[in-house]
């Protein structure tokens, strides 16, 4: 973190945010979502309430608030969490090529480009005007079947892959304490081989730290916050941060109130963007600099309006971080990194080609 370059007010860098920044956030969940009842197509105002949760992604809130880049998971629900769940690899299989189908639909339509290797990614410098550009990640592991269906899956445009989301035949996951199996560290071996990023966010910390033993392919969190800040498993410690960041990864910031306050403060008051930026610093402190931290809000994944920070009305409000982010003092180029530019220089030298 470092000071600000220049004196310009919160509301120039507003317009200049919306108007020309490269914004991207590693972690929505706009299939799963369709698949619950919402019509992402629309804006979030238009979309039913589900789950009492208030919508706050659309397609069009992405393109009104300049967002450019994504990560759009590939999410199946076990069935102990959802009746409709699946109970079997296949079935969880069926969940996953489903909402491939509708990302295809999309890039059809002309809403969506999937991205396939670093030559694909939009623009850092002019951003374009077209579709918005999305790589598909996959939050649980289990539709993946066994090693031996990797390639398949990495033909169908899958580029990172998450083992848990709670346990998984693969690895011990949030409130599922446990290490890597044996198929987990065969399906890793495998997901190195493709040069497919591994994402740690979820993972039990047994499991996350022989991750980082056992493998060399690229490590990244799409959406964990401060252990720190807020005490639980789902968070990252102090440790973690600083092994994942030394790798060279990235930590996207979720906006879930529940992983960035403790439950007193919950309880107390809602959630701003300011705690946003206390998690966004420690992670700056830890690693040394602001090249580490990013955005992965996992808005409307599982979560509404009414669970985020309060300035946000829907994800077109994403530019507000930059006003949050210039009131604690941090400078132009941090700024333009932590809201887009970290991921776009991380999936540019990590991203694999079909040649890897």
């Amino acid at each position: 973190m470092a000071k600000r370059a220049t004196d310009r007010s919160a509301p120039g860098l507003r317009g200049e945010v919306t108007l020309s920044m490269f914004i991207a956030d590693a972690h929505l969940d706009l299939a799963y979502n369709v698949f619950r009842g919402r019509d992402v197509t629309r804006p979030a105002a238009e979309q039913p309430i589900v789950h009492d949760e208030i919508a706050t992604v659309g397609l069009p809130d992405l393109q009104a608030g300049g967002i450019k880049l994504i990560c759009a998971t590939l999410f199946a629900v076990p069935r102990h969490y959802n009746p409709r769940g699946y109970a079997d690899p296949e079935g969880a299989r069926s969940q996953v090529l489903r909402q491939m189908e509708w990302y295809r639909s999309q890039e059809s339509a002309g809403r969506i480009r999937l991205i396939h290797g670093p030559g694909d990614l939009p623009s850092f410098e002019n951003p374009p005007v077209g579709p918005l550009a999305a790589i598909l990640l996959m939050e649980g592991a289990d539709p993946l079947g066994s090693p031996d269906d990797v390639a398949e899956w990495f033909d169908m445009g899958l580029r990172i892959v998450g083992l848990a989301w709670e346990r998984t035949r693969f690895a011990g996951g949030t409130g599922a304490p446990g290490p890597l199996t044996s198929e987990g560290i065969a399906m890793c071996r495998a997901l190195d081989q493709h040069r497919i990023i591994h994402d740690t966010s979820h993972l039990a910390d047994e499991s996350f730290w022989q991750l980082l033993d056992l493998m060399q392919g690229p490590v990244m969190a799409s959406h964990s916050n401060c252990r720190h800040f807020s005490p639980g498993d789902r968070q990252l410690s102090d440790d973690m941060i600083r092994a994942l960041t030394a790798r060279g990864g990235v930590i996207g910031i979720n906006f879930y109130d529940k992983f960035l306050l403790t439950a007193a403060e919950q309880a107390a008051r809602r959630v701003t963007l300011s705690d946003v930026v206390d998690h966004m610093k420690r992670i700056c402190d830890l690693a040394g600099d602001a090249g580490h931290v990013a955005l992965g809000t996992d808005l409307d994944g599982g979560l509404g309006r009414e669970q985020i920070p309060i300035e946000i009305k829907t994800i077109a409000d994403l530019h507000r971080v930059g006003d949050a982010l210039a009131a604690a003092n941090f400078d132009d180029a941090a700024i333009a990194g932590i809201l887009g530019g970290n991921w776009h220089r991380y999936f540019s030298r990590h991203f694999p080609t079909q040649n890897q």
